[in-house]
């Protein structure tokens, strides 16, 4: 099969680029080989591979800076994915998209399924809500991944700003009434390669799923098992993790207070089960203490810590 693969670069892109190899022969674009808001060089690309699958990893995700760049992030969130539905409508193909826990508003108790009724708090949810109608409405045979606090060992993520801190600072301030399923962009990866090589692409399974890891966390308790990991490795004085209430953390954007997502009819569907959060946090960072022998800074996270 031909793929077509749009965010080569982000964090989910990179590692979608180790695993799709092994479902198709791949071609993969970032912003340096096409910008999405460029609609006609969007659908000309599409046009000219005619690929089997699009995969769109591509996304407007600075949650904070969406407030005052609605528009952009509509364009990249919302107007690109539903261009790409309609080309692979027109061409036959089979669209991957993935979208966010954010198209909630956090405040029902238990995770949420797919069935349940989106209503999202910030400019980020809402371009990624209109995303997902978009490819839907275009009668494209797709499937809709939402995920949540996605991390990995490149890129911009709330596991890297951490780890950057700990050894930077005395003292983390971290938000503590917030839950969710801290998510490695590499297992999102591995299910969407095992999905694709399922045989069970079919129109009668296409849809929307939730796929985040098991377990929950608070942003607290994920800072505070990532410190403890690096305190382990490196045995020396690291930053003491404190918990504070979302109320004193300043932010533009509003977060749920409950982003947990069931992973059930992923499960049911396609036989994925998601691994626990800390057992990939601990293979994960086992793979960034392997790449890094001397700590380099990553880039800083627009989220989940305040110093």
């Amino acid at each position: 099969m031909n793929i077509l693969l749009f965010g080569k670069n982000g964090q989910l892109g990179r590692e979608l680029q180790r695993v799709l190899p092994s479902v198709g022969e791949m071609i993969a674009l970032g912003r340096s080989d096409l910008e999405l808001f460029d609609l006609a060089s969007l659908r000309a690309r599409i046009r000219s591979v005619k690929p089997d699958i699009i995969v769109n990893a591509a996304a407007y995700t600075w949650v904070d800076r969406a407030e005052s760049e609605p528009e952009r992030a509509m364009e990249i969130n919302a107007v690109a994915p539903g261009v790409m539905a309609q080309e692979a409508k027109r061409i036959g193909a089979l669209l991957v998209h993935y979208s966010t826990d954010y198209v909630f508003d956090g405040k029902k108790s238990t995770p949420y399924l797919e069935e349940d009724e989106p209503s999202p708090i910030n400019v980020y949810g809402q371009s990624k809500l209109k995303g997902e109608k978009a490819v839907q409405e275009s009668g494209a045979s797709c499937y809709i991944f939402r995920s949540s606090w996605i991390y990995g060992i490149h890129g911009q993520n709330f596991l890297l700003t951490l780890i950057r801190l700990a050894m930077e600072k005395p003292e983390i301030r971290v938000v503590s009434d917030q839950i969710g399923a801290p998510t490695w962009a590499r297992t999102i990866a591995h299910a969407t390669q095992k999905i694709l090589q399922s045989g069970k692409m079919n129109p009668e399974n296409s849809g929307i799923y939730h796929l985040s890891a098991g377990g929950q966390a608070s942003w607290y308790r994920f800072a505070q098992h990532i410190v403890s990991i690096l305190t382990m490795r490196l045995d020396c004085p690291l930053a003491r993790v404190v918990p504070i209430p979302a109320s004193q953390y300043p932010s533009a954007a509003v977060r749920p207070a409950n982003s947990l997502l069931s992973s059930d009819k992923l499960e049911r569907v396609f036989g994925i089960r998601q691994p626990h959060w800390e057992a990939d946090l601990e293979t994960c960072m086992q793979l960034w203490f392997e790449e890094h022998v001397e700590t380099r800074k990553p880039e800083d996270s627009d989220r989940g810590t305040k110093s």
